[in-house]
């Protein structure tokens, strides 16, 4: 029997040109989780990667942590099928006026400040929706579909090569699928799952005989002593 503990990545750059990067609270929440892994004695054989730039950022935040076991650090590996969807891409099939980012900022900006983060989740869930609705599937460059058969491919390859404790960093959109195809045979529940991810989480993942089991999902305690490293994008 082995172990993945997928991992969300820490917070992102939201409303900054470069996303991917991580900010100053996503690299404190990966080296806090790390510690806390410490803690609690989890030693991963292996930490797999998405290869995107807030994937690898976390991962090092976590080796940072994962210092205080006393080993050199488990082999790090980059499998791509790990990454999330483009969603500037799917937000701009969406909204076609929303593929400047420049425009995209400029229409946000006459937003108050406080109203921003909704109006953007509530932008994201109207254009994911059209993506995972099936009805104009030749309108992306990566149908979800696509994407769901990518992230299949990614956990079946993780978990074949897994001994011990394997630890993945990825986002939500990922982490969201393999979740809601365990518990509901399908991805009927991404868009609920994907909604509530919080940065590093964790998602336990146990193999073995039967497959691949769903041990618990979005688990998050490492965060709970400072509330302002709870965020959600």
């Amino acid at each position: 029997m082995s172990v993945l503990l997928l991992v969300r990545h820490g917070q992102a750059s939201f409303g900054k040109r470069n996303y991917d990067a991580l900010s100053d609270r996503g690299h404190e929440q990966a080296r806090v989780l790390g510690a806390a892994l410490a803690a609690r004695g989890v030693a991963p054989t292996r930490i797999v990667t998405g290869g995107m730039q807030r994937h690898a950022e976390t991962a090092e935040g976590i080796l940072a942590g994962l210092a205080g076991i006393g080993s050199e650090g488990p082999e790090v590996v980059v499998d791509d099928g790990w990454d999330e969807f483009n969603f500037d891409h799917v937000i701009g099939v969406h909204k076609p006026l929303y593929r400047s980012k420049a425009l995209m900022f400029a229409d946000f900006a006459r937003t108050p400040a406080a109203e921003r983060r909704a109006r953007f989740q509530a932008l994201f869930e109207e254009a994911t929706a059209r993506w995972t609705g099936g009805e104009a599937d030749q309108d992306y460059e990566e149908s979800f579909p696509a994407f769901a058969q990518r992230v299949d491919d990614a956990l079946r390859r993780t978990a074949a090569d897994a001994e011990g404790t394997v630890l993945v960093v990825s986002s939500g959109g990922p982490i969201a699928l393999a979740a809601s195809n365990l518990l509901a045979g399908d991805a009927s529940l991404w868009a609920q799952l994907n909604r509530v991810a919080v940065n590093t989480a964790v998602t336990k993942l146990v193999t073995g005989r039967s497959g691949i089991t769903l041990s618990s999902f979005n688990e998050h305690s490492h965060l709970e002593h400072d509330r302002s490293l709870l965020t959600y994008r």
